[in-house]
């Protein structure tokens, strides 16, 4: 045995390889919406080849990138994009036109007055993010155009290359938008729909463990309860831009999501084996599953949800706190749908009535789409103006490069630079790998289908066989993440530039190999001059996005210790899900800095495991504030005094303000927090049954779990010797 065990450890994977093979894993796994995604696309795409080949339209693969650009993952974004788009082109091609009529016999000017438009282009690009697809489409247009001139001298095919190219984008963003409106449509409500009963069946699928040892076993993560807040609350404002809801709607659709994040959360920290002890809980555990199944169909009746009431009162307290919070959320639903309102004195009625609709008007406003306006440093921030320059630098090397060689093959290597101008340099790396990635890709199957494929094709249904898996495998990749996400746009696009751009097959394999080249020249010297001027590392930002998380779970705990005596409100759910964005927002610039450049020997990888650390110790304190939450509030429906519960977790709250403020100063001095000491939570409970003595215990050792993950906050210290101190704590 201890032979074949050798054998297994000698014939294993590479540690790289097996990490790339969990991540391909993980990336390319199949999730709710992304078959259908990838159906739209494919359907839109196919259209397109058939149109493209039967009227000769030119420019065939930028007409398919612009389905894969506009197909998005519901109909608000599918028409966002799809406006972007006619307008980014329109002024795009309206500058190009003129440039051309002014500067025709004029060279330098030409580049002058081209580089002058680019150059606004990409600051307003950077500026003003939510109209960033416009400008990027204009600065995109404008240098690609350049590559006309330099191919021939006559004005009238230069025009008529800019209007096929407008003729091209625009008619895919047409297609697209009725694609995508008639044939399998993405409503975000129904989405909002089917993600809220996903939730609820996953928390009766936990419920159904405690009860019966052999169900099958459902586990929710942390990163389960972080990615499914996140995206109620983003299907909920796309919903709300969707549909514009009156204010009673809007109120009603933010208590439905808060009821389904809360039992989401409750379901989290449910036991995971049978823990039911007597008929009694048994009972409330099917009474609280039978109201989750009315829940879950209600939410799919557009008539019923807002009207859904409890059926029957599951018993106030079950020594199970999880389980109490599923039913007390479910409860304040109930009265919310049935309009009821508590008690209040004659005097207050009116004031209490406001409040309570500002609130929720508020809540309402937040879930809403954000405002278009202008971030308000637009022309004040240096750091527009630098990013703008350095990529025109690097655009213009690249231009003045090409043209000196005499290789218009390459004149991909202009669009590359612009195409992996990201505000950060660990953002610009990470693109830059994905283009060469899906470019070397989509070359190696298009060499493929040169040698093997294309002699014997005879009829389009033939090119449509030969296209349509490439590209499903292409629109795939371009469903998921934006870990991957962009590469399935390049193994697409550097496929249909090879084989779909001419109507007729190709001749050569010159012009897969010129592209190639032109990507991997473009991605170096990119890179190298963001690295060289005024270069953005995301590392130096890591602390105040890791600051402002660990200040958001210590306001947590102290809205928390307040619910203890005053009950839990929406604002508590608001709380948690902001902290679960923050989190993700984190972890994604985390796996930026990890492909940044860097010339000082170990500093980026320091940083990233002191970050790594905070970020798991955060993820760890946020599930064990949650889960001692619910137990403290069973107890305390119970009438058992929880002063001491109030006081742990304000003291909680004071630890994590400590060293957010330690980690914020310069330099960062941050200590690992001093322990607190739970064990007095058990003690502090009056001496009764055992019920109370168990939930005593519980309660301990939730404290000790939050406990542990503060004292696993590393030191930050300022210079290298830390660096072995946080080794185990991760």
């Amino acid at each position: 045995m201890s032979g074949l065990d050798g054998v297994g450890r000698h014939l294993a994977w590479p540690r790289p390889l097996g990490q790339l093979a969990a991540f391909l894993r993980s990336e390319l796994g199949a999730f709710p919406g992304r078959a259908n995604l990838t159906m739209r696309s494919v359907l839109g795409c196919a259209i397109v080849l058939v149109v493209s080949m039967t009227l000769q339209v030119p420019e065939l693969a930028v007409s398919l990138i612009v389905v894969f650009f506009v197909t998005q993952s519901n109909i608000v974004l599918t028409r966002l994009v799809a406006l972007m788009a006619v307008i980014g082109t329109t002024c795009a091609i309206a500058c190009i036109i003129g440039i051309y009529r002014l500067t025709f016999d004029y060279p330098l000017l030409r580049i002058i007055i081209a580089s002058a438009i680019f150059f606004c282009s990409a600051y307003l690009m950077r500026a003003v993010a939510k109209l960033g697809l416009v400008f990027f489409l204009v600065s995109l247009i404008v240098i690609y155009a350049q590559t006309f001139v330099d191919q021939t001298d006559n004005a009238e095919a230069l025009v008529r290359d800019c209007l096929w190219v407008w003729v091209a984008v625009n008619y895919a963003v047409v297609l697209s938008l009725i694609i995508n409106t008639l044939f399998l449509p993405a409503e975000p409500e129904q989405q909002l729909r089917a993600a809220m009963q996903r939730q609820l069946a996953t928390a009766r699928a936990r419920l159904a463990v405690m009860i019966d040892a052999n169900a099958p076993a459902v586990r929710i993560g942390s990163l389960d309860l972080e990615r499914g807040a996140l995206a109620l609350q983003k299907l909920l404002r796309f919903s709300t831009m969707r549909h514009h809801y009156s204010e009673e709607d809007a109120a009603a659709w933010l208590a439905c999501v808060t009821v389904v994040s809360r039992i989401f959360e409750a379901a989290a920290v449910l036991p995971e084996r049978a823990v039911a002890r007597d008929a009694g809980q048994i009972d409330a555990i099917r009474v609280v599953q039978d109201e989750l199944a009315s829940l879950d169909h209600a939410i799919g009746d557009n008539m019923r949800w807002r009207h859904w009431g409890a059926s029957r009162e599951a018993p106030a307290s079950t020594s199970i706190p999880a389980l109490d919070a599923m039913q007390r959320a479910l409860n304040v639903f109930s009265d919310a749908t049935r309009g009821a309102v508590a008690p209040t004195p004659p005097e207050d009625a009116a004031a209490g009535s406001a409040a309570a609709k500002e609130e929720k008007t508020t809540q309402a406003a937040k879930a809403a789409a954000p405002s278009a306006q202008p971030e308000p440093d637009v022309f004040a921030n240096p750091r527009y103006a630098r990013f703008a320059l350095r990529t025109l630098f690097s655009v213009l090397i690249c231009y003045v490069f090409y043209n000196a060689v005499n290789w218009p093959g390459i004149h991909t290597i202009m669009l590359t630079c612009l195409v992996v101008a990201l505000p950060s340099l660990g953002a610009s790396s990470r693109q830059g790998v994905l283009r060469i990635s899906g470019a070397l890709i989509g070359s190696a199957l298009a060499l493929f289908m040169v040698a093997f494929v294309i002699p014997h094709l005879e009829s389009v249904t033939g090119l449509l066989l030969m296209s349509l898996p490439v590209i499903a495998l292409g629109a795939w990749v371009s469903a998921g993440s934006e870990r991957i996400s962009y590469a399935g746009i390049q193994i697409m696009f550097t496929f249909a530039l090879a084989l779909l751009e001419s109507f007729s097959p190709p001749s050569g394999l010159t012009e897969i190999r010129d592209r190639i080249v032109g990507i991997i020249l473009g991605v170096g010297v990119a890179t190298f001059i963001q690295m060289s001027m005024w270069p953005e590392r995301e590392s130096d930002g890591l602390r105040a996005q890791l600051t402002s998380i660990l200040r958001k779970i210590a306001a947590l705990a102290r809205i928390e210790a307040k619910a203890m005596q005053s009950g839990p409100r929406a604002a508590d759910s608001a709380a948690v899900v902001e902290a679960w964005a923050m989190v993700a927002d984190c972890e994604m610039a985390l796996a930026r800095v990890a492909l940044e450049p860097d010339w000082r020997e170990g500093e980026t990888t320091r940083i990233t495991l002191l970050s790594q650390t905070v970020l798991a110790q955060s993820r760890a304190m946020l599930v064990a504030i949650e889960a001692f939450h619910h137990e403290a509030m069973s107890g305390a429906s119970t009438g058992a005094p929880m002063e001491s519960a109030t006081k742990f977790q304000s003291a909680v709250a004071d630890a994590l303000e400590r060293y957010a403020s330690q980690l914020a100063a310069e330099p960062s001095a941050a200590m690992t927090p001093a322990r607190l000491e739970p064990s007095g939570l058990r003690a502090a409970l009056p001496p009764a049954g055992a019920t109370e003595t168990a939930d005593g215990q519980t309660l301990e050792r939730l404290a000790q779990r939050i406990d542990a993950a503060l004292a696993g906050l590393p030191r930050w210290l300022p210079d290298e010797r830390a660096s072995g101190e946080f080794a185990s704590a991760g």
